[in-house]
This record gives structure tokens, C-alpha cells and sequence, in this order.
């Protein structure tokens, strides 16, 4: 079972680099999506970290693979300027999934 980063910021995925996460730096939507799509298909992978910057640029299509696919785990995680409220988030996938508000 391996971790894997996507991240927004070259900061982030040396940080990782250093506890021994591989991962990519993309920009664009499409980066991310064809990312996804390869650490899907990868079966070593099994928790993929989003920086919260790149869960924004493309949520809806994060969040429906979330809900429809069993692996990989997808975790959003803050960037070294840590702007996401977290809690707003997870609320957010909870009403989504199941429908209960927080």
C-alpha cells in the first residue's frame, strides 16, 4: 500500500518527497483528472493526497470519484499556506454522500 501526491506547489511534494511520498505538481484541470486516473489504475496506490487548492479547481469531478470508486482513498490536504477550512469541506461530503448536515 503506497501514498501518492498531487499537489499544486513544488513546497508540498518535496515536503512529502521527504517522508517518502511520490507524487506529481500539476496546474489545470485536465492534469489532474489524467492523474487521478493513472494512481486509479496503479494497484500499489492506495491514498491519493489532493492539495484543498486542486479539490477547488475541480471538485465536482473529485467528489463524484469519490463516492463512485472504491480505490483509491482520495484525502484532501492543506498546502504549506494551510487557506482551506477543512471542516467546511468534510461537511460539504457528508451532505453529499449521505445527506446529513453538520
Amino acid at each position: 500500500m503506497q501514498f501518492y501526491l498531487i499537489s499544486d506547489n513544488v513546497d508540498t511534494k518535496m515536503g512529502m518527497r521527504l517522508a517518502g511520498i511520490d507524487g506529481v505538481v500539476v496546474h489545470d484541470e485536465e492534469s489532474v483528472k489524467n492523474e487521478l486516473e493513472k494512481a486509479s489504475e496503479d494497484e500499489d496506490i492506495a491514498v491519493v493526497l489532493i492539495t484543498d487548492k486542486l479539490v477547488k479547481m475541480c471538485s465536482d469531478y473529485i467528489y463524484d470519484f469519490k463516492l463512485n470508486r472504491k480505490k483509491p482513498l482520495i484525502v484532501e490536504i492543506p498546502d504549506r499556506h494551510a487557506t482551506s477550512d477543512i471542516t467546511a469541506t468534510i461537511s460539504r461530503y457528508l451532505h453529499e454522500a449521505i445527506g446529513i448536515s453538520i
